[in-house]
């Protein structure tokens, strides 16, 4: 296997245990592919939201998973890009209801193993049905 075929392969199954770890809202798995040193941030809200995975794994623990309450897996991979030998891009899609976000994830090559360094996302929330 080719050096970029093995990177993409490599890539694409930390992004599967990343989605696993939402889908479950197990911490444990997504220990396994974030940097210590990760930052989490969005804008979406009113105001910017910066967290590091100290803050942001306890958020994760507090929520029922998506599993616990049988939503469905809207899990998407739009884009793999490599922007060097030791760095990535990827454009995600999932849903947590009753929101649906789009996930920019930036992976670094550290430690002989890919780990998410930066996640930067958007959402948008469902609305309510009028009854």
């Amino acid at each position: 296997m080719n050096d970029h075929v093995q990177a993409y392969a490599e890539v694409a199954a930390v992004l599967q245990v990343y989605f696993d770890g939402l889908h479950h809202s197990d911490t444990d798995r997504l220990s396994r592919v974030f940097h210590p040193q990760a930052v989490y941030a969005t804008a979406s809200a009113d105001m910017p939201l910066i967290l590091r995975m100290d803050e942001y794994f306890p958020l994760i623990d507090a929520r029922p998973s998506p599993a616990s309450r049988n939503e469905a897996r809207t899990d998407h991979i739009d884009s793999i890009e490599f922007v060097g030998p030791v760095t990535a891009l990827a454009k995600l899609r999932c849903s947590i209801r009753p929101r649906h976000f789009i996930d920019i994830l930036t992976l670094i090559h550290v430690d002989d193993r890919w780990q998410i360094i930066a996640k930067v996302f958007h959402f948008d929330a469902e609305r309510p049905l009028a009854t």
